[in-house]
C-alpha cells in the first residue's frame, strides 16, 4: 500500500506484540486491508523492556491454551518469516515449598496432558538434575515444563511485524492515532497525517489503553478497568560456574520460579535475570504528583532496589551462585494490570465495532494466543475457546479508579499465588451491596463478590475460624463445611432463604418483542404469567448464554441472568434489536430473595396475599410482608421454593419477615452444592461456548420445527445427524479429601475423555457429584471412568440423565 492509507477495514491502535500479532492474524486470516498505527517505533511501551519470558503454566484452561498457542507460534514463527530471532526453550522449573502448592502442580499438570503438554511434577530428589545449583533442602517437589522459555521480545515483534507485512497489512509507525469518531456506521481513526476510515477499529495501546478508551465513550464506552505498577527485574555479571556449565552441557539453564517466594531466576547469557514480584510494590502515575507522561517510549523509572531485598538475600539463599556476582543493571518498568491481572481481550463493552487487545501483564508469552483470539473475535464473531476470562465485558460499572489500584498492587503481589476455591481475596471489597447487607453480615454471613456485589457464601457461627488463612486449602474440609451441611439441610427439611442481590435484569417490551426473541433462542417462550429457561446459541450452535424468561404479558418479558453476564448478556440483545422493541437494564432497580424448602408454602402462607397453589414457573406480583413483589415459582435449589423479585426499598422488610418466621439464612457455597445435586448448568462453567446446546445435553430446549430461524440453527441440524463428540454427564465420584474443580480431566483405559465443568459434595445426597463432558461413546449410565483431583485419580460412575436428588421433580412440584 503506497502512500497514507485513507480507508481499513481493521485499524489497530498500538505497535507493541500484542498489537503486531493481532494484524499478523488477521492477515493469516485473509484480511490484509488492515493498518496498525504506532506513536513511535514499534515495541517501544512495554515490549521493549519485558524479560520474554515465554511460559505455559496456568491453572486457567483458557489462559493455557493462549499460552500453549503462543510457543507453538513461536517455535517455528522464525522460519515461517523468515525473520532469526532468538527464542530459547529451556524448560523451566517450578519450585513448590507446600503440599498444596503440589496439589496445584498436579492440577496443571492434568489439565497441561489434556493440551498436549508434556508437564512432569517432580520429587526432591529430582529437581538437582534438572537444576545443579539449587538449595533443595527445605522444598516439597517442582512442576518441569520442557516448553517454557525465553524470547527476545523487539525480534518476537519485528518477526510478526513482517510476516503480516508480507501478506499485504500495513504498519505507520511514528504516526500517533489522536481520536476516534463515528460517520454512517464506521470509525474514523484520526492522526496527524490523516483520517483512515475503517469498520473496525482495536485498542492495543498497552499502557495507554485507558486513555485511548476515553475516545470511545462518547459511542458508549467506559474507562478501562486498568492501572500500572512498577515492575523491576536486575540483571548480574556474568558468573564463571555458569558459562562452564553452560558450555559443557550445550545449552542454559532452565528458567527457574520459586513461586511461594515470589521471583522468578533465569540465566541471562552467563549471568543471571532476577525478577521478583513483590508485596510491598508500587503502582504508577495514580497520584497528581507523578502523571502518566503524553509519551513514555523507551524509557524506564529510577531504580527502587529497597523494595527488593528480601527477595534477592531468598533467591541467593536458594541459589548461592547468584550471590557471587554484582549487579550489572537494574530495569524497571511500567507494566499495566487489569483488576484480576488478565488481559481484555475482546469486543469493548457497548462500543459497536469495537475490540480491546490490551492490558497485558504477561504480553509476550501471550501475545501470539492473544492475536489469534482478537482475530476470531473480528472474522468470526467469536473464539475457538472460551475465552471469557479475558472478556472485557466480565467487568461492569464497579470498576473506578481505587478498585483498579487496589486490586492491581494486590495481583502483583501475590503474582503467583495459590487460588483456593475457599479464598476471597479481600482488597476492592464493598462496591455493591444488597439494601439487606447490614442484616446478612449481623448474621454471620462471610461473602464473596459477583460482579462487584456481596452475597453471603456462607453463615458463620460465633469461634468459627473466619480467618484468611483458614481458607488455603484446596479441600472440603473447613470451618464452612459444618456450616455449609446445616445449610442444606435447612432447606431440605424446613425453609431456607438466600439473600441474592445483582441478578442481571432486563425488560424487553413493544411489538414484535416476541417473535424477535423467538428468532435468538433455540426454544419457544413461555405464555403470560408463566417463566422458562431460554438459551441463545451463537452461529456454531454453541452455548452462549442462558436466561430465564418471564412472560408478563403480549410483546411483554422480563429477562434474568447471572450477575456477571450483565455488559455481556445485555449487548447480545441489544446488537440486533429492532427499533420497536425497547430494552431496559432493571439490574440496580429490583433484588431476589430465595425462599425454598418444604416449608416455604406455609411461610408464605403467614405474611402473603399470594396463591400458593399456582405451578411450578408460574410468577405473579403479590404482597409479601406489606410490600409488593413477584413471587416466582422457581427454586435453583431443587426443592419446593419461590424467588422474591421485589423493588430495592422493599427488601429489607421482606427478608426480616421471612427470618422471624423461622427461615434458615443460607449461602451461595450451600446454593452451588443444591443446584449440582440437580443437575442444574451454572453460566461460564457448565453452560460456555466450549460446548454446544446438543453436547450440553439441552436437547429439549431445541425446537427445530419451530417457524423462526435462530443463530446456530443448521449447525446444531448437522451436528444432530452426524452425532456429537462429547456429551455432557452427572458422575458421582468416590473423591477423597477434595471435589473435583472446573476442567479436571477424565480417563478411561487411560486416555483422555473428558473434563468436569463443576464439582461439590451433595449433602442431600451424600456424595462427591461432578458435572462434565465426556466422549459420547462413554456417556452411558454406569460407565466408570476416573477423574483427576489435584494428580489422584477416582473411580467415578457415569448416571442417569435425570437429577440425582428428587428425579422426578415431585418436591418442586409438591
Amino acid at each position: 500500500m503506497s502512500g497514507f492509507p485513507t480507508t481499513a477495514r481493521v485499524v489497530i491502535i498500538g505497535g507493541g506484540v500484542v498489537g503486531v500479532s493481532a494484524l499478523y492474524h488477521l492477515a493469516k486470516a485473509g484480511w490484509t486491508d488492515c493498518v496498525l498505527l504506532e506513536k513511535n517505533e514499534l515495541t517501544a511501551g512495554s515490549t521493549w523492556h519485558a524479560a520474554g519470558n515465554v511460559p505455559t503454566f496456568s491453572t486457567s484452561w483458557s489462559i493455557m491454551n493462549v499460552q500453549r498457542y503462543s510457543t507453538e507460534l513461536y517455535s517455528r514463527l522464525g522460519a515461517e518469516v523468515d525473520y532469526p530471532m532468538n527464542y530459547h526453550v529451556t524448560g523451566s522449573v517450578r519450585l513448590a515449598h507446600s503440599k498444596e502448592r503440589m496439589q496445584e502442580f498436579a492440577r496443571a499438570k492434568g489439565m497441561g496432558v489434556y493440551q498436549g503438554m508434556a508437564l512432569e511434577v517432580l520429587g526432591v530428589d529430582e529437581i538437582k538434575g534438572k537444576y545443579p545449583f539449587l538449595e533443595t533442602h527445605d522444598l516439597a517437589g517442582a512442576l518441569y515444563d520442557p516448553a517454557d522459555g525465553d524470547i527476545d521480545p523487539a525480534q518476537l515483534t519485528q518477526a510478526l511485524a513482517k510476516g503480516a507485512r508480507d501478506m499485504g497489512a500495513t504498519i505507520l509507525r511514528f504516526t500517533p492515532a489522536t481520536g476516534v469518531s463515528r460517520e454512517n456506521g464506521e470509525w474514523i481513526v484520526h492522526t496527524e497525517k490523516g483520517s483512515i476510515r475503517a469498520e473496525f477499529v482495536v485498542n492495543a495501546a498497552g499502557y495507554y489503553a485507558q486513555k485511548v478508551g476515553e475516545w470511545f465513550k462518547p459511542f458508549g464506552g467506559r474507562t478501562g478497568p486498568m492501572m500500572v505498577m512498577s515492575h523491576q527485574y536486575l540483571l548480574s555479571e556474568p558468573i564463571a560456574e555458569i558459562e562452564a556449565w553452560s558450555k559443557e552441557v550445550g545449552h542454559k539453564l532452565p528458567l527457574l520460579r520459586d513461586v511461594d517466594s515470589s521471583y522468578y531466576l533465569r540465566q541471562e547469557k552467563t549471568g543471571f535475570n532476577l525478577g521478583p514480584y513483590e508485596r510491598n510494590c508500587k503502582a504508577h502515575w495514580v497520584t497528581p504528583d507523578d502523571p502518566m507522561p503524553d509519551d513514555f517510549s523507551f524509557q524506564l523509572y529510577p531504580d527502587d532496589l529497597d523494595r527488593l531485598e528480601w527477595y534477592i538475600e531468598d533467591a541467593m539463599a536458594r541459589v548461592p551462585l547468584l550471590g557471587s556476582a554484582g549487579i550489572s543493571r537494574v530495569i524497571n518498568g511500567p507494566i499495566p494490570y487489569a483488576p484480576d491481572g488478565n488481559p481484555l481481550i475482546g469486543p469493548m463493552p457497548g462500543v459497536p465495532n469495537a475490540f480491546e487487545a490490551c492490558v497485558f501483564t504477561f504480553g509476550i508469552a501471550q501475545g501470539g494466543g492473544a492475536g489469534k483470539v482478537l482475530a476470531e473475535w473480528i472474522t468470526e464473531g467469536g473464539t475457538e475457546w472460551d475465552m471469557w476470562s479475558c472478556d472485557p465485558r466480565r467487568y461492569t460499572d464497579y470498576t473506578d479508579r481505587d478498585y483498579c489500584i487496589a486490586k492491581g498492587k494486590e495481583v502483583y503481589g501475590h503474582e503467583y499465588a495459590m487460588h483456593f476455591p475457599w479464598h476471597r481475596w479481600p482488597a476492592g471489597a464493598d462496591r455493591k451491596l444488597s439494601p439487606a447487607h447490614a442484616k446478612v453480615k449481623a448474621l454471620g454471613g462471610q461473602f464473596g463478590a459477583y460482579n462487584g456485589w456481596e452475597r453471603a457464601n456462607w453463615f458463620a457461627k460465633p469461634g468459627d475460624d473466619t480467618s484468611e488463612e483458614a481458607t488455603h486449602t484446596w479441600g472440603r474440609s473447613g470451618p464452612w463445611e459444618a456450616r455449609i451441611r446445616e445449610e442444606c439441610e435447612a432447606v431440605r427439611d424446613g425453609v431456607g432463604v438466600l439473600d441474592l442481590p445483582g441478578f442481571s435484569r432486563f425488560h424487553l417490551s413493544g411489538p414484535g418483542a416476541g417473535e424477535w426473541l423467538l428468532g435468538r433462542i433455540a426454544g419457544n417462550l413461555p405464555k403470560p404469567g408463566r417463566l422458562s429457561l431460554a438459551y441463545f446459541p451463537d452461529h456454531r450452535g454453541r452455548i452462549l448464554t442462558e436466561m430465564s424468561v418471564a412472560c408478563n404479558g403480549a410483546d411483554d418479558f422480563t429477562l434474568i441472568t447471572a450477575a456477571v453476564a450483565q455488559w455481556h448478556d445485555y449487548e447480545w440483545l441489544a446488537r440486533t434489536l429492532p427499533e420497536s422493541v425497547t430494552l431496559k437494564d432493571r439490574t440496580k432497580d429490583l433484588s431476589t430473595l430465595i425462599v425454598t424448602g418444604p416449608k416455604s408454602r406455609d411461610l408464605f402462607a403467614k405474611m402473603s396475599d399470594a396463591d400458593l397453589t399456582l405451578p411450578w414457573l408460574s410468577h405473579k406480583m403479590w404482597t409479601v410482608a406489606g410490600q409488593k413483589a413477584v413471587l416466582a415459582r422457581v427454586s435453583f435449589a431443587g426443592e419446593l421454593g419461590w424467588e422474591v423479585h421485589a423493588p430495592v426499598g422493599n427488601i429489607p422488610e421482606i427478608y426480616d419477615a421471612v427470618l422471624a418466621e423461622g427461615a434458615k439464612p443460607f449461602g451461595m457455597w450451600a446454593l452451588n452444592s443444591l443446584r449440582i445435586e440437580k443437575g442444574y448448568r451454572a453460566w461460564k462453567g457448565d453452560l460456555s461456548t466450549d460446548y454446544s446446546l446438543l453436547e450440553g445435553g439441552l436437547d429439549r430446549f431445541v425446537k427445530f420445527d419451530k417457524l423462526q430461524d435462530f443463530p446456530g440453527k443448521a449447525a446444531l441440524l448437522a451436528e444432530k445427524q452426524r452425532g456429537v463428540k462429547k456429551r455432557f454427564v452427572t458422575l458421582m465420584v468416590d473423591a477423597g479429601d477434595c471435589d473435583a474443580p472446573y476442567m479436571s480431566t477424565l480417563w478411561h483405559d487411560g486416555k483422555v475423555v473428558g473434563e468436569t465443568t463443576s464439582g461439590a459434595w451433595g449433602y442431600r445426597v451424600g456424595a462427591s457429584i461432578a458435572l462434565g463432558m465426556v466422549r459420547a461413546d462413554l456417556a452411558v449410565p454406569g460407565t466408570v471412568v476416573e477423574v483427576e483431583i489435584y494428580g489422584e485419580r477416582h473411580r467415578a460412575v457415569v448416571q442417569k440423565d435425570q437429577p440425582l436428588w428428587d428425579p422426578e421433580n415431585a418436591r418442586i412440584r409438591a
